[in-house]
C-alpha cells in the first residue's frame, strides 16, 4: 500500500527555488520544489541519512566515521569532508551562508525546516493517532495511521553502506511493521474490516510468524462472514509454527480460535461507520478478545515476541541449559539476572536464544530481545534500547521521555507485575545493562557478553567454555551430515580439534563441507592442519572466525592490544605473569594488570592465579596481528627477552637445587635472577613452568635465525632436569637440535654446552651407544675450547657409559683423571659431583669398597654445601653399594631416607626406580611382603610420571616379589608384561 501524500511533509524553504523535502522511508531522496536533487554515491547518501535521522543534533566526525565504516580507511576523514562539501553544493542555495548543513564543533548538523523529513512526519502521525485513539476516535486514529504508513516507499535506506545504515534499517523496519499493525487494527476496530483483508493477507504472507497480524486477519475474516477462512488461517499458523519453531500457536491466537468456534458475541463487528468522519466506539473487550484496553500511554496490540529463531542443530550443553532455565524461572524476591560470558564464537548468543525459547511459555506477557553490539565499535545506547522496548510494550513515541533515567523508570513501571523475559545479547559492560533491568521479580533477564560482567547482582554468571569433543563431533554431523561423519570419524575429530572445539569455527568448517558434498572430511582436516592458513579456511559466507575475534581486538587500547599480540607468541601451556613481564618489557604487576584486563574481556583465560592461556584459534589470530602490526624483528626480540628471563630463572633454580655448582658467564650482567626460598619452592616452580620453558626453547630453536648461544646456555642449565627426573625426552630433543645448530654455525663453545646436556640425557634414557659417542665429542670439544668445568664430569660420563665396552683399567684411569681435574678446579660442588659419579663407576666395576669411600666423601661434601639433591643421589648410590656388599638392612634404610627426602620435596619423578631398588633390597633381606609393597607403589607412581622404562622396572620387581610369595601366576603375568613394555620402548636400550 502506497498513498501519495507528499504535501504532508512539504515545507517552505528559505529560498525562492522551492521547499526542501527529504525521504528516508525507502530509498534516500531529496527534492527542492519539484526538482529531485543528485545526492551522489551511496556513501554520500549514507552521510546524509545519518545527519537527517539525527536532524537538529550535532554529529561528530568520529560518530560519522563509525557510522560509515567498521574499520575506517587511512584517508577516511578527508573523504568524509569531501562528501559533506558535495552535499552542501546540492543542498545550499548560498554556500557562503549555509543554513541547512552547518559545521558544529568537531562535526556537522543538518537543520531542516519543520515537516521536510518524512520520518518526522511519520512519527508525528503516529503520536497523533495514539492521542486520537486514547480519546476514543478510532476512525480518526485509523486515518492518521493510514497516512503514516502511506509515507513509506519501500524498505528503508536500501543500498547504503555502514553500520549505522544497517542498524537503522532494522529499527525503521520494525517501526513500520508496528505502525502497519496499529493501522490495520484500528481499521478493524472501526468496522472497516472488509476493506483491509487484502492488506492483512499480504502482510501475513510477508511475516508468517507474527501472531498479532494473524489474529487481525482471523478477526476480519470472521466479521466479514468468512468463518471457515478464519479457521483456515489458524490451521495454517499452527502448521507453520510447528514446522518453523517446533511450537504451537500462542494462547491469544488459541483463545481467538475458540471464540470463533463458539460464536463469541464479543467478536462481533461494531456498527458500520456512517461516513469518513464517523468515530464509533470500539467494541467492548471480551474474554476471547485479542486486545486489552488502551491506557494513557498506549498499549501493545499483543505481547512482544522478539526472540530470534532458535537453531535446529543446537548441540550439547544440556546440563547447562537445564540450570539456566531453572535460574530464569525461579521464584524469589529479586529479578533473576543470569549472565553468560565467554570469548567470541563460543556460542553465547546461540545458547541464550535456545534457553529463551525453552522458557518462553513461562513468560506469557512477552519476550524482549536486543543485540547490544557490545563487541563492535558502535554499542547501542541504553536510551535507544529503552525507547525500542517501550515502543514494543505499547508506549507511544510522544509519551517516551527524553532522559535515560526517566525511560528506565517508565520501563520498570510498564513491566511491574508482568512476566516478561528480557534477553540482552552481546553486552559491552555492566553500565550498558543497568538501565535495562526490570524491577519486578516476575520478570527475568538473560545477558550475554564477551567481557566478564562484574558489578551486577547476578543470580548466575557462567563462563562458557568450548564444546566437549563428542558434542563437537555431533555438531559437525548435524551440519555436514551423519553419514559423512560415520564414514570418517577420525577426520571429524581432527576437524573438531583444529577448530579448538569452538562452535563458530566448527559451524564454519561444517558449513563449508555441507556446501561441498563431494569433499571428504579428511580433505578439510588436512586444510585445517596448517596453522598459517587455518583462520583463512574458517570463513564461509557470514561465518568468519577471524572477523569475530577482530571485533574484540579493535576495541582494545594500544597498550592492551600490544599485550594481546605479544603474549600469544610463545608456544606451550601458557605464560606466567613473570614471563609476561619479560615479553612485554614491563614490571610484573603491570603485566598482570594487562593480562587480567584481557581475561575480563574474554580474550585470555586464567586457569590458575598468575598463569594465562589462549584458546588455540585466538592465539593464531593474535600471531597474525603480530605479523601485521609488529613485524618479525619485534617477534624475535620478544621471544629472546622471554628466553633470557627463563635462563636467569633456571640458573636461579640450579643455585637453590644444587648450591655451589659453577655456571659462569651464562646470565648477562645486570639481569635480575629470581630467588627461591629453598628446594621445595624451586621444584614447585619447575613443575609449573618447565613445560613452558621447553616449549619456547624448542619453538625458537626451530627458527632459521635462532639465537644459538642463548639456547645453548639455557640447555646447559636445564641439565638439572636429569637430576630431578623431569622431562628428559624433551630435554634430549632440545639439546640435540641446539648442538647441531651450534655445529652448523661454527660455535664450539655453545656446541659443547648443548652436547654436554645431551650426553647425560642420553645416558639417563639408556641410549648407551649414542651416549658414548656424545661423551667422546664433549671431551674433544672441552679440550679444544678449554672448558675444564665440563671436562671433569664429562670424563666420569665417559667412564659410566663404557662400563661394559672398555677395559677396567681404562675406565679407572678416566675416573682418576676426572677426580684430579675436579680437585684442580677448586670448586667443592664439582669435586663432590665427580666423586659421586666415580663411585658409581667403581661400583659397576665391582670395586665396592673403593666405591663406598668415594660415595661417603661425596655425601659429606654435599651435606656441607647444603646440596639437598646431591645428598639424595649419594645416599641412593651408597645404598646401592651397600646392597652389593650384602648389607641389605642398611641399604633399605638408605633407600627409605631417600624416599622421605623426595616426599619432602614433593618430587615423584625419581620415586619409581628408588622403590624398585628398595624392593630388591627387601627381597634380598628376606622381606618379601615389604618388597611387594614397595614394588606396587613403584608401579602406581611409574604410571603417573610416564616413562615406560620405569614401568617395566616396577613390573619386574613386582613379578619377582609375587613369585617369592608363591603367587606364581600373577608374578609371571607381571614379568611378561614387563617384557612387552621393554619391547615397545623401541630402540632406546638396544645398544646394551
Amino acid at each position: 500500500m502506497v498513498i501519495d501524500i507528499s504535501e504532508s511533509f512539504e515545507a517552505t524553504g528559505a529560498d525562492s527555488a522551492g521547499p526542501l523535502r527529504f525521504r528516508v522511508l525507502g530509498p534516500v531522496h531529496a527534492w527542492r520544489g519539484d526538482t529531485e536533487l543528485d545526492l551522489g554515491s551511496p556513501q554520500q547518501r549514507a552521510v546524509l541519512a545519518v545527519l537527517a535521522l539525527r536532524a537538529g543534533r550535532a554529529v561528530s566526525i568520529d560518530e560519522l566515521l563509525g557510522a560509515l565504516w567498521e574499520d575506517p580507511p587511512a584517508q577516511a576523514v578527508p573523504v568524509l569532508r569531501t562528501y559533506v562539501s558535495r552535499l552542501r553544493r546540492v543542498l545550499e542555495v548560498d554556500r557562503a551562508h549555509p543554513t541547512v548543513l552547518l559545521s558544529a564543533g568537531n562535526g556537522y548538523v543538518l537543520r531542516l525546516p519543520a515537516g521536510s523529513l518524512d520520518v518526522e512526519v511519520f512519527e508525528e502521525r503516529l503520536a497523533a493517532a495514539e492521542r486520537a485513539r486514547a480519546e476514543g476516535d478510532t476512525a480518526g486514529a485509523a486515518g492518521l495511521l493510514r497516512e503514516a504508513c502511506g509515507l513509506w516507499t519501500g524498505d528503508p535506506l536500501p543500498g547504503l553502506p555502514g553500520p549505522y545504515a544497517h542498524a537503522q534499517r532494522a529499527r525503521l523496519a520494525e517501526r513500520r511493521l508496528l505502525a502497519v499493525q496499529s493501522w490495520l487494527e484500528a481499521e478493524v476496530d472501526a468496522g472497516r474490516h472488509a476493506g483491509v483483508i487484502g492488506e492483512l493477507t499480504m502482510w501475513v504472507n510477508q511475516h508468517p510468524l507474527l501472531e498479532p497480524l494473524r489474529e487481525l486477519l482471523m478477526l476480519a475474516l470472521y466479521r466479514g462472514g468468512r468463518q471457515a477462512e478464519a479457521l483456515g488461517v489458524f490451521a495454517d499458523a499452527r502448521r507453520t509454527f510447528v514446522e518453523e519453531l517446533g511450537i504451537g500457536p500462542g494462547p491469544r491466537l488459541c483463545a481467538l480460535q475458540q471464540g470463533i468456534l463458539r460464536g463469541d458475541p464479543g467478536l462481533a463487528a461494531p456498527p458500520a461507520p456512517a461516513g469518513p468522519s464517523a468515530t464509533p466506539a470500539p467494541p467492548a473487550p471480551s474474554a476471547a478478545s485479542p486486545r486489552a484496553p488502551v491506557d494513557q500511554v498506549g498499549s501493545a496490540p499483543c505481547p512482544p515476541a522478539q526472540l530470534p529463531a532458535d537453531i535446529v542443530d543446537f548441540t550439547g550443553r544440556q546440563e547447562l541449559v537445564r540450570a539456566l532455565c531453572a535460574d530464569l524461572t525461579s521464584d524469589g524476591p529479586a529479578t533473576p539476572l543470569v549472565g553468560v560470558s565467554g570469548m567470541g564464537g563460543v556460542g553465547k548468543s546461540t545458547l541464550a536464544v535456545h534457553v529463551a525459547h525453552a522458557v518462553r511459555d513461562r513468560f506469557p506477557d512477552g519476550q524482549l530481545y536486543v543485540n547490544l553490539r557490545g563487541a563492535g565499535g558502535l554499542p547501542v545506547e541504553p536510551a535507544d534500547v529503552l525507547a525500542a522496548f517501550l515502543g514494543a510494550l505499547g508506549v507511544a513515541d510522544a509519551a517516551i521521555p527524553r532522559e535515560t533515567a526517566a525511560r528506565a523508570a517508565l520501563f520498570r513501571s510498564r513491566l511491574a507485575g508482568l512476566r516478561v523475559l528480557v534477553v540482552l545479547d552481546d553486552a559491552r559492560d555492566a553500565a550498558q545493562i543497568r538501565p535495562l533491568q526490570p524491577g519486578s521479580p516476575s520478570c527475568a533477564v538473560l545477558v550475554t557478553s564477551r567481557a566478564w560482567l562484574m558489578g551486577l547482582p547476578m543470580s548466575r554468571l557462567v563462563g562458557l567454555e568450548p564444546l566437549a569433543v563428542e558434542e563437537t563431533v555431533r555438531l559437525v554431523a548435524a551440519i555436514a551430515g551423519e553419514p559423512r561423519v560415520a564414514a570418517e570419524p577420525d577426520a571429524a575429530r581432527q576437524i573438531a580439534a583444529a577448530c579448538g572445539f569452538l562452535p563458530l569455527a566448527v559451524r564454519t568448517a561444517a558449513s563449508r563441507l555441507a556446501a561441498r558434498p563431494t569433499w571428504r572430511l579428511s580433505h578439510m582436516a588436512a586444510r585445517l592442519a596448517s596453522e598459517r592458513r587455518r583462520l583463512a579456511e574458517l570463513a564461509s559466507g557470514e561465518l568468519a572466525v577471524a572477523a569475530s575475534f577482530r571485533l574484540s581486538y579493535d576495541q582494545l587500547d594500544p597498550e592492551t592490544a600490544r599485550a594481546f599480540r605479544l603474549l600469544a607468541l610463545p608456544d606451550g601451556p601458557g605464560v606466567s605473569s613473570a614471563a609476561a613481564a619479560a615479553l612485554l618489557e614491563v614490571p610484573e604487576l603491570e603485566a598482570e594488570r594487562l593480562a587480567e584486563s584481557l581475561t575480563d574481556l574474554g580474550l585470555l583465560s586464567c586457569p590458575h592465579p598468575g598463569r594465562y592461556h589462549y584458546h588455540d584459534l585466538l592465539r593464531l589470530f593474535a600471531r597474525d596481528m603480530v605479523r601485521e602490526v609488529d613485524g618479525p624483528a619485534a617477534e624475535r626480540a620478544a621471544l629472546e627477552r622471554l628466553l633470557r628471563y627463563y635462563l636467569a630463572t633456571v640458573a636461579g633454580l640450579y643455585r637453590v637445587v644444587r648450591p655451589g655448582y659453577p655456571f659462569p658467564d651464562l646470565v648477562e650482567p645486570g639481569t635480575a635472577e629470581p630467588r627461591f626460598d629453598g628446594p621445595a619452592e624451586g621444584l614447585r616452580w619447575a613443575r609449573q613452568e618447565i613445560p613452558a620453558v621447553l616449549a619456547v626453547a624448542g619453538q625458537v630453536s626451530r627458527e632459521p635465525d635462532a639465537p644459538v648461544a642463548l639456547l645453548a646456555d639455557l640447555t646447559l642449565v636445564l641439565i638439572q632436569l636429569i637430576d630431578l627426573g623431569m622431562a628428559v625426552p624433551e630435554l634430549c630433543e632440545l639439546a640435540e637440535r641446539v648442538a647441531e645448530a651450534a655445529h652448523a654455525a661454527d660455535l664450539p663453545h655453545s656446541e659443547v654446552r648443548a652436547r654436554y646436556t645431551l650426553m647425560w640425557a642420553l645416558r639417563e634414557r639408556q641410549c648407551g651407544l649414542r651416549a658414548r659417542e656424545e661423551a667422546d665429542r664433549v671431551i674433544a670439544l672441552c679440550r679444544q675450547t678449554g672448558q675444564p668445568a665440563l671436562l671433569a664430569p664429562a670424563l666420569t660420563a665417559l667412564a659410566l657409559t663404557n662400563i661394559h665396552h672398555r677395559e677396567e683399567e681404562e675406565i679407572a684411569a678416566w675416573c682418576e683423571e676426572a677426580t684430579a681435574r675436579a680437585a684442580a678446579l677448586g670448586n667443592r660442588s664439582t669435586r663432590a659431583f665427580v666423586e659421586g659419579m666415580a663411585a658409581m663407576a667403581e661400583a659397576a666395576l665391582g670395586r665396592l669398597e673403593q666405591a663406598r669411600c668415594r660415595a661417603e666423601r661425596s655425601l659429606a661434601a654435599f651435606r656441607e654445601l647444603g646440596d639437598f639433591v646431591g645428598q639424595i643421589h649419594m645416599i641412593y648410590t651408597r645404598s646401592t653399594i651397600l646392597h652389593g656388599l650384602g648389607l641389605f638392612e642398611p641399604a633399605c634404610e638408605g633407600y627409605r631416607e631417600c624416599l622421605s627426602a623426595l616426599r619432602a620435596l614433593e618430587s615423584r619423578d625419581r620415586m619409581p626406580n628408588l622403590l624398585v631398588s628398595l624392593a630388591e633390597s627387601c627381597r634380598a633381606a628376606g622381606q618379601p611382603a615389604k618388597a611387594l609393597e614397595a614394588a606396587e607403589q613403584a608401579l602406581v607412581i611409574a604410571k603417573e610420571v610416564g616413562l615406560e622404562q620405569r614401568r617395566a622396572n616396577a613390573l619386574t620387581a613386582l613379578g619377582h616379589a609375587l613369585c617369592d610369595l608363591g603367587q606364581y601366576d600373577r608374578g609371571q603375568a607381571c614379568l611378561a608384561e614387563a617384557h612387552t613394555v621393554v619391547q615397545g620402548i623401541g630402540t632406546l636400550g638396544e645398544e646394551e
